[in-house]
């Protein structure tokens, strides 16, 4: 069947933006894990296509090496961690923490051998990783995450999800779904249609709600104390990076004189990291500014946001499952609305930045941010 004038418009529209198909970006800082997901024992994580190994040496220091050993390729989280070293499980090589290798129990001789280790960082709850060029990995570029240095109260949590990072971005960008995707949880009718505004930049994408009057859902209206009262709910997306985005929410009683209105408000990090095109390790750190002593608020709202945040899992599984399933994809095409504005920036803001990325890699002369390795050996 013919596409309609509107469905070719949209069909040409799409291919400007970011999809499950679009080359990762590299030169980034992205969250490798949680902190208390690495420890003295070899842990196995794919992230932008990568199979990496992690672990901490007995200082504590955490690090990230490519899995896979320099002679015949076993994969180094299947080895063995002694000190600070990892013993190759098949032929015995022996690497440090920067990825040298050190011994080579069949020669006196291991110069030149070596695997990439990947710069990271601890910060709070999680671990960042620089996958890009060695060189251009700056720790002060690493997005910050506002609720860790206000000290607010935090809980933290990860979640794998079997589709891509540009689609949870989008999900985040435009929460028009609340009144629907989570209509059980923390969504409620009124969502969908109340008013917004956007703000965007060449990098920042910025999408600010207005709910008032509104009836707050149990995850919030229980801890603020709002539970049957006509209430603001404001909440702003904000695209951070390709490895964050955080959600800020103020809510307070509109019958209250604003001079009156306690200071209730809530971020929540949400953090995609691209294990394959088509999934991501998903990592959250929810805080709150308010009830600081009450331990039950924080299991209470953690409980009920990972219960939503789990419908957002469900839904986007499903859209990767069709799409992973088409068999006319000369036929697709995704309409956008006007709710969509800074949802479709942010993703011609990814493709861009994968292409010129990709671009620059397959330069004459270009230096590859994977380097060859080099598996020079006594003879």
């Amino acid at each position: 069947m013919a596409l309609t004038k509107v469905q070719r418009a949209a069909q040409a529209a799409g291919k400007t933006l970011a999809n499950r198909q679009t080359p990762f970006i590299f030169n980034e800082w992205y969250v490798a894990a949680l902190g208390h997901e690495i420890g003295r024992e070899l842990k196995a994580r794919t992230i932008l296509g990568r199979q990496l190994v992690l672990y901490r040496q007995e200082n504590g220091e955490p690090v990230a090496l490519d899995n896979r050993c320099g002679h015949r390729s076993f994969p180094l989280s299947r080895s063995s961690l002694e000190g600070d070293t990892i013993v190759c499980g098949y032929h015995g090589l022996r690497y440090d923490a920067s990825g040298s290798c050190v011994e080579v129990p069949s020669q006196c001789n291991c110069a030149g051998i070596s695997i990439r280790s990947y710069p990271l960082v601890e910060q709070g709850p999680v671990v960042w990783i620089w996958m890009g060029e060695p060189d251009q990995a700056d720790p002060k570029q690493i997005p910050a995450m506002p609720m860790l240095d206000q000290g607010w109260i935090t809980s933290c949590d990860y979640m794998p999800l079997k589709a891509s990072y540009v689609y949870l971005h989008e999900n985040l960008l435009d929460l028009t779904h609340l009144s629907f995707l989570h209509a059980n949880t923390f969504g409620t009718p009124d969502y969908a249609a109340a008013e917004f505004d956007t703000e965007i930049s060449e990098d920042r994408f910025i999408l600010k709600r207005y709910v008032v009057p509104t009836r707050l859902p149990p995850v919030w209206a229980k801890p603020t104390g709002l539970e049957g009262r006509d209430a603001a709910r404001i909440t702003t997306s904000d695209f951070v990076s390709p490895a964050l985005h955080i959600v800020h929410a103020q809510f307070y009683d509109i019958a209250l004189p604003e001079s009156e209105r306690p200071d209730t408000r809530i971020k929540t990090a949400h953090i995609p990291t691209p294990e394959t095109a088509t999934s991501t390790h998903y990592f959250v750190v929810h805080g709150r500014n308010f009830a600081p002593e009450d331990d039950s608020i924080t299991d209470f709202m953690h409980q009920q946001l990972m219960a939503a945040f789990h419908e957002d899992i469900v839904g986007l599984e499903a859209m990767e499952e069709l799409l992973s399933n088409m068999s006319r994809e000369d036929e697709f095409f995704e309409i956008s609305v006007k709710s969509d504005i800074a949802s479709v920036a942010m993703r011609r803001y990814l493709k861009r930045r994968a292409e010129a990325e990709r671009s620059q890699h397959s330069a004459p002369g270009a230096v590859q941010s994977q380097p060859a390795i080099n598996t020079a050996v006594e003879v």
